[in-house]
């Protein structure tokens, strides 16, 4: 009788829904990222950075080719020793490119990632007094979220949140 009662209570306990009081809620962080006042104004400095830098780089590949036309047509005239010597220079030179482009490329997402960190940097004393205001527990990501109800998106106020306390984020 006594372990029936028991398996009875048992039963009943973990059938009963659990309801809590504590608010979990998620956040577009990609979607503060790309539509917030500093957001874009990261993306525009990068995008005007990557603009130049490419510009720079279409010059001087484009002075690298001229070289090799003016190399390729003098071959006849040039001894053996001396075309072989500007060959030679001419590969040094489109190392040296291939070198700074890729360094330029690495500097570029290097800066993206010190911008975006230093974004979250601002934005997480902006999570922590809107989960206080609002006895929030606990804020998710959006993207490690499978399925989540509409009212537990906080992504629109923290984005208005954001636009008034952040307005500019420089780079390097």
């Amino acid at each position: 009788m006594n372990k029936t009662f028991t398996s009875i209570i048992l039963f009943i306990l973990f059938l009963a829904p659990v309801y809590s009081s504590e608010k979990i809620v998620y956040l577009d962080v990609e979607k503060i990222m790309q539509q917030s006042i500093a957001g874009k104004s990261i993306i525009t400095q990068l995008k005007k950075k990557r603009e130049v830098l490419i510009s720079n780089f279409k010059k001087k590949e484009k002075e690298i080719m001229d070289k090799e036309k003016k190399l390729i047509a003098q071959k006849n005239v040039l001894s053996k020793e001396e075309f072989e010597s500007k060959i030679i220079e001419l590969r040094k030179d489109i190392s040296n490119y291939q070198k700074e482009r890729n360094k330029t490329s690495n500097d570029i997402a290097m800066s993206r990632v010190k911008a975006s960190t230093s974004l979250i940097n601002k934005l997480t004393p902006i999570l922590e007094d809107y989960s206080k205001k609002n006895s929030i527990r606990i804020i998710v990501q959006k993207k490690n979220i499978v399925m989540g109800k509409k009212e537990d998106d906080i992504t629109k106020d923290i984005l208005e949140l954001v636009n008034q306390k952040v307005k500019n984020i420089k780079l390097d």
